[in-house]
């Protein structure tokens, strides 16, 4: 027994009477007979719709002539099997029967408009969910980011110089003696304000927080007069 093939029309799978008169060992003249009958009484019900059995067509013969045939649904090979006996019957049925499981799974599944909806809110929901991640993700970067190597350079540059300006410059006596100590106090109260192991560890967000920082630090009283002291006993000597 050959393969029964389906055809698509408007959105449903059909097969030709012609190929199910071969597969039957029917006369095709005489299954369109039977269809024709079959016909007359669905019409009289409206409410089974003869359309969803079978639908009726015309083919042109080698001869150039037009000749009447139908497409069945698979209601309507349903139709056709049950008036059916033998082995014939048999084949046939299950011949239709695999081959619309076949090509109905291989058509892509028309949603009713309640699976659309909830294939959509799924959908609107797992957007929300990508989007909530990369906001995570997004706010889990900016919380670990670390200044880069340019912003470390401006973080130091600008230390040295509030450093030295503390201090009194290169030139004033605390600068031979207490830099190395001043430095460390720098460094110390700058990483101990931020929490950090070493300045380059600095958060990208706390960048201009470190710059202000910087301007506005001051060494402790007890430093301060360290600073001054040594300055002015040097100046004092040299005016001796």
């Amino acid at each position: 027994m050959n393969r029964l093939m389906l055809v698509k029309h408007d959105g449903r799978l059909l097969a030709d009477s012609r190929e199910v008169a071969e597969m039957t060992g029917k006369r095709h003249d005489h299954l369109v007979r039977d269809i024709d009958g079959y016909m007359k009484y669905l019409s009289q019900n409206p409410n089974l719709g003869a359309d969803n059995f079978f639908v009726d067509s015309e083919y042109k013969a080698g001869t150039g002539r037009y000749y009447k045939h139908y497409l069945l649904t698979r209601k309507g090979c349903d139709m056709v099997a049950n008036k059916m006996t033998g082995e014939k019957g048999v084949l046939f049925t299950a011949e239709y029967v695999t081959r619309f499981e076949e090509m109905e799974q291989d058509q892509p599944k028309v949603l009713s408009e309640k699976e659309q909806l909830m294939a959509s809110m799924k959908l609107s929901i797992e957007h929300d969910e990508t989007l909530e991640q990369h906001d995570s993700r997004l706010t889990h970067l900016e919380e670990t980011m670390r200044i880069d190597g340019a912003e470390e350079h401006r973080i130091k540059k600008k230390a040295n110089a509030k450093i030295m300006e503390v201090i009194g410059g290169k030139k004033a006596p605390a600068y031979g003696e207490l830099s190395r100590h001043v430095f460390s106090t720098f460094w110390r109260d700058f990483k101990n304000h931020f929490t950090i192991p070493r300045y380059g560890d600095l958060p990208k967000k706390q960048f201009e927080e470190g710059l202000r920082f910087i301007e506005f630090w001051q060494p402790d009283t007890s430093l301060r007069m360290e600073i001054e002291s040594t300055n002015y006993q040097q100046s004092m000597r040299e005016v001796i």
